[in-house]
């Protein structure tokens, strides 16, 4: 998954764009709440057809998020 498209998402949600890198962490960097968190599972559901759960208690870097999409949709192909 490319960082570009999270990017994208992100800065949607009202994120700004030079504040996006890879080891941003989603709460303590770009200081997203948990309906944020919500709102880009959903898109990603909604853009790539994958659940990713971003809800629990680790906070992940946008990097993470990249690679959990990425798991979720190798194992999402039949």
């Amino acid at each position: 998954m490319s960082i570009e498209v999270i990017k994208e998402i992100l800065v949607d949600l009202g994120i700004e764009e030079e504040k996006i890198y890879a080891s941003a962490y989603l709460r303590k960097d770009l200081e997203l709440d948990s309906t944020e968190t919500v709102e880009i599972a959903l898109e990603l559901k909604r853009r790539f057809g994958v659940e990713v759960k971003l809800e629990s208690r680790q906070d992940l870097t946008v990097a993470q998020m990249c690679a959990l999409v990425d798991q979720a949709k190798a194992s999402n192909v039949p």
